[in-house]
């Protein structure tokens, strides 16, 4: 039986401390880019769990010889008309603090491997509306399309027409809806969300609540539908009284948090949509004379910049970046090398972080 590989196994292969090869493993604090993909690339090479399954990215060791002949221009002929363009496709900004800031940089980096570029296509509301791709958006140099924050289900229906291999980073939701004929990559929005409620049963604190829009995207409607169900398993079905469910503004949440206050008051615990979700509810409950953590506790999802150094600092679930960024990358490209496989849909591995929104220190549980 192989032997496991753990981070100190990697840490000590490189001589660095545990801490700096768990920072650079798991996407927190800062390093040198050098210092990160050298920690990566021992991962990968000596077989660590996160790493060895994914085939792109490969360890030095095995790199070919500096006089062996480049099999680029091999993999240009094998694209129709040489195709060498990513096209990065959204429909907002996505800030530092968005979670796929590691994840396109590892993404970025992985396709520049194999030589591909990664052209930025900004998705305007008129375009959303009429169903157009972006006006500068050229098919003809395009090997494939990766889209993040598109939402909008016909809109990625249109897309899925234009005969490109084409992946989804989370997607509009799908229930009861014809399957999208792309490749889907999502964070796993079940196991620790149900986690988490399981850890606040075995606290005493069973009135839990949930807040963010379901319909905003699959992965929100995934996080509710994962709370609901645990909910119901465990006998407190009662609960999904204290949810607000149909909007994300701040206003909407101090409104819905107001009405709950007067008829049925508020939980012990609520579980937010994503992290940001979780700081505009607590700054609505903070307006309504409600503290964090002393009157309730707050759960978010993402593990942001935000949810280390706010106050309190938030209890969230951490997403590995640097994973789905390898997913991706090796999810597009053998869609770009074999476009008649099966469609796909993965989910990559999270992790609950409990911290001060859930009364506890800063614990990876």
């Amino acid at each position: 039986m192989a032997t496991r590989v753990t981070i100190q196994d990697i840490a000590n292969e490189l001589q660095l401390s545990r801490s700096t090869v768990s920072k650079a493993i798991n996407n927190t604090g800062v390093l040198a880019d050098a210092t990160r993909e050298k920690i990566l690339r021992k991962a990968a090479e000596m077989g660590y769990k996160q790493f060895a399954y994914l085939p792109l990215f490969q360890p030095e060791s095995a790199a070919a010889p500096a006089d062996a002949p480049t099999n680029a221009p091999a993999e240009a002929e094998a694209q129709p008309g040489g195709k060498r363009e990513i096209a990065m496709m959204t429909t907002c900004f996505l800030s530092n603090s968005h979670f796929s800031s590691m994840m396109l940089d590892r993404f970025q980096s992985e396709i520049h491997h194999l030589h591909y570029c990664m052209t930025i296509y900004r998705i305007s509301p008129e375009e959303l509306r009429q169903r157009r791709l972006p006006s500068a958006f050229d098919p003809e140099r395009t090997a494939g399309i990766i889209c993040f924050e598109v939402f909008d289900y016909e809109y990625a229906q249109m897309l899925c027409e234009q005969g490109i291999p084409l992946l989804f980073v989370d997607s509009p939701v799908t229930e009861l809806k014809a399957p999208l004929k792309a490749d889907l990559l999502y964070m796993d929005n079940h196991v620790e969300i149900q986690h988490f409620i399981q850890i606040m049963h075995q606290r005493g604190k069973d009135r839990i609540g949930f807040i963010g829009e379901i319909q905003h995207c699959q992965s929100f409607f995934e996080r509710y539908a994962a709370y609901a169900s645990a909910m119901t398993q465990l006998g407190l079905a009662d609960s999904l009284q204290y949810c607000a469910l149909e909007g994300l503004s701040p206003a909407y949440f101090e409104d819905a948090l107001r009405a709950m206050l007067k008829t049925h008051g508020l939980p012990d615990v609520f579980i937010c949509a994503n992290d940001f979700v979780a700081i505009d509810a607590i700054r609505a409950l903070r307006n309504l004379g409600v503290s964090v953590p002393e009157d309730i506790w707050i759960c978010g999802f993402d593990d942001s910049q935000e949810a280390s150094v706010m106050t309190p600092r938030l209890t969230s679930i951490h997403i590995h970046g640097q994973i789905m960024g390898f997913t991706a990358a090796d999810l597009l490209m053998t869609r770009i090398k074999e476009p008649s496989l099966n469609y796909r849909t993965v989910y990559t591995e999270t992790n609950l972080i409990l911290r001060e929104s859930t009364g506890d220190h800063e614990a990876k549980v």
